[in-house]
Parts: structure tokens; C-alpha cells; sequence
């Protein structure tokens, strides 16, 4: 595997150059990740396709373009992977609501061959999917064994349009899949959080999917307006900073936690019925309370996925990390926010190339062994190396 990094800004995207990595290699996959400005530009599609003829081209917009231990803001970030002992096959679709995506990951799951496959990357739609039924479509077609990681793309906190790309000019509505093949890739994940919950939990006494309208039997927006105050004003954007805990329903009329919990954040209100939408399931019997940032404890969620991420390869440096991280993080951390990188880099090593966005929903499981969710708030982290 040899892998090339380069970060763009409007004014450089003319002078794009890629010295070390091969223009026609036929197992290369180019990752982008950028703003929805940069990404819009179909010239700038057109310069990048120019200079990888052959590449398997896939990426997302973003809330800000994480390369090596920095984090930037309307830049776009090419890395190209030239896989030596490993192909690729990609499958996408077009989204128009959240209500189709447990049928949209059916639909990408099939349209990948399953002989061989090993691992499986996904970037979705930031607004109009319901990850949790996303995943657990794509988990119904897949085989046991293989996973997925991957996540949500991002529009800064404006929530007005997220792109993605599937080998052509990135656009809305859609969600891209890739799969990874071949005896000799090796994969390792893990994400974690960091929040502290904080007042009392309350029950989702009606929700549809991953639209919440009331809690103990109230308007779920009206209680959760009660809590940020004066930040209520700026919903959407400041929920970001209050996201929610779930613990699902289980079939004895109580609730369980989803792994080691599971977090919710706001990607919609709806004044008039009074409702919040969620990128993830929000199940009728659940039971939530509201969460807050501790700035250590969210360095060292960093840390700690990267620490499990790295696991399944003991005594050797992963080749390249995809760190996807949620936008609530980065807008708590805010100068602060590269501590989080640098602290995925002091785990990891100088010799794992550093690649990511910060995202409106991260997929992965918690570590290996655990099943695959949509989280929120996360520091998700995929490792890779070819022997």
C-alpha cells in the first residue's frame, strides 16, 4: 500500500500534483474530503479524475477536513491509496428520505460481490438518512463477518446540504459504498465519546423512526428547550453541544444499553408539531437524558478509539487511519480541537497517514466484536494495512 496526501485550498486546486503515487493504477482508491463549495465545483471534480484516470474516486462534504494532526476549514483533502494485494468494487444510491434507508442499505449491500470481501466503507447523505436503519439494512445483506465503517457527511453547522461523491461530481441525496477484497488488507476500528450525562432520564413516549415528538408523555422539544436556555434560539446548530443518550427498549418492557451507550444529536426541529429529528432510531420505550462536554474526557475518547482501533494489529503500525469525527465535538473543542488528532497520532505512530472529516453521524462499532451502530459524537477510527 503507498499512500499520497494532499490538502487544496480554491486559490491551489489549479496546482494539483501527485509526485509519489501512480496516475494509472488500476487498486487505487482517492478519498475527498472538502467543504460543499470546494466539493460543488464540477471543475474541480474534473481535475482530480484527470489526475487519477483510473481511480476509484469517493468522499464527502464536511463540518472541517482533518489531515495529519490538523484540522481545516473550506480545504479539500485528497489521499490516494494504491492498494498492491487488494481490489475494490463500489455500489451506490440515491436517497430521498430517511424513511428509505433501511431499504437503500439493502440496495448497496447486494450490489456488492461477497466472495472475499473483508471490510466495507460507507459515506452517506448527511440530512436525509436515518443511519441506524442505514446499517442495519446493510448488515442484513452482508456476511457475517464482514463490517462496516464509515459515516455521515457534513455542510459545516448549517444543515442545509451535504454532497457526497461515488466516482462522479458530488451530489445530494445520495449514499456510496465501497468494499475492500483480498486475503491480504487488514482492518481495525473502534470509537468512543467522552460526554457526561447529566439530569433526569426520560422516557420516548412517541417517536417515528428517528423523529422524536414527545418525552414523558410531553413535546420533546418543548423540554428540550427548557434545558439549553438562552442556546435554545440557535437549534439546530446548539444541540450539537446537548446531545442525547439512548438506551433502547428491550422486549421485557425496560431498556438496555446499546453497546457501551449510544448518542443521539439534533439534526432538525420542527416548530409546528413540536418534534426533533435525529440521524439515528429513536424507539418508542427508549430512554434518554441529556449529555455535556468534559474537554479531557473527550481527548481521550479520542485516544481510547484509537487505542482499540489498533488492537487487531499488535506490534505493527497501521499504513493509513480514517478518523471520522461528529461536528459537536469540534465545535466544543474549538481551538482546542487538534488535541484530539494529535492524540490519535501519539497512539498510532508517525507512520500512519492521518485521514477524516468531521461528520453529522460516525458508523462503526464500539471495537471488534460488537455490532455495528450509527453513533453521534464520537471519535470513530478505521485502521488499515496490507501485508
Amino acid at each position: 500500500m503507498r499512500i499520497s496526501q494532499q490538502v487544496f485550498t480554491a486559490e491551489s486546486l489549479q496546482q494539483l500534483k501527485f509526485d509519489n503515487v501512480s496516475k494509472d493504477h488500476s487498486n487505487q482508491l482517492v478519498l475527498i474530503f472538502g467543504s460543499p463549495n470546494l466539493l460543488r465545483d464540477r471543475a474541480n471534480f474534473r481535475d482530480i479524475r484527470h489526475a487519477f484516470p483510473k481511480g476509484l474516486i469517493v468522499g464527502c462534504s464536511t463540518a472541517g477536513e482533518i489531515h495529519d494532526t490538523n484540522v481545516s476549514d473550506d480545504t479539500l483533502v485528497v489521499t490516494v491509496v494504491d492498494f498492491e494485494h487488494t481490489w475494490l468494487h463500489m455500489s451506490k444510491v440515491e436517497i430521498v428520505e430517511p424513511s428509505a434507508s433501511f431499504s437503500a442499505g439493502l440496495a448497496l449491500a447486494a450490489s456488492l460481490p461477497a466472495e472475499e470481501l473483508v471490510h466495507v466503507l460507507v459515506f452517506s447523505d448527511g440530512l436525509r438518512v436515518n443511519g441506524t436503519a442505514l446499517v442495519l439494512g446493510m448488515k442484513n445483506k452482508l456476511p457475517a463477518h464482514v463490517e462496516i465503517t464509515g459515516g455521515l457527511s457534513a455542510d459545516g453547522a448549517d444543515f442545509l446540504e451535504t454532497l457526497v461523491c461515488a466516482n462522479d461530481v458530488p451530489t445530494e441525496g445520495l449514499i456510496v459504498a465501497v468494499g475492500l477484497y483480498g486475503s491480504r488488507i487488514k482492518v481495525g476500528y473502534g470509537s468512543l465519546g467522552g460526554w457526561d450525562p447529566f439530569g433526569p432520564e426520560r422516557e420516548i413516549t412517541r417517536s417515528e423512526g428517528n423523529v422524536l415528538f414527545d418525552l414523558d408523555g410531553k413535546p420533546a422539544l418543548d423540554l428540550y428547550k427548557l434545558y439549553l436556555g438562552e442556546q435554545a434560539a440557535g437549534l439546530p446548530a446548539t444541540g450539537l453541544l446537548f446531545p442525547l443518550s439512548l438506551r433502547y427498549p428491550n422486549h421485557n418492557g425496560g431498556s438496555v444499553s446499546a453497546s457501551s451507550g449510544v448518542v443521539r444529536t439534533i439534526l432538525a426541529i420542527n416548530e409546528a408539531d413540536r418534534s426533533m429529528t435525529f440521524a439515528g432510531d429513536m424507539p418508542m420505550g427508549g430512554h434518554v437524558r441529556l449529555m455535556k462536554a468534559n474537554f479531557e474526557r473527550l481527548i481521550d475518547g479520542a485516544c481510547g478509539a484509537a487505542k482499540i482501533s489498533a488492537a487487531p494489529m499488535p506490534n505493527v503500525s497501521a499504513q493509513l487511519a480514517l478518523l471520522i469525527s461528529c461536528v459537536g465535538r469540534k465545535l466544543v473543542l474549538k481551538q482546542r480541537v487538534e488535541e484530539e488528532v494529535e492524540g490519535v497520532r501519539d497512539v498510532l505512530g508517525i507512520n500512519t497517514v492521518l485521514a477524516g472529516y468531521y461528520s453529522y453521524g460516525e458508523i462503526s462499532p464500539h471495537k471488534l466484536g460488537e455490532s455495528c451502530e450509527l453513533h453521534n459524537q464520537t471519535m470513530t477510527i478505521t485502521t488499515f494495512i496490507e501485508s
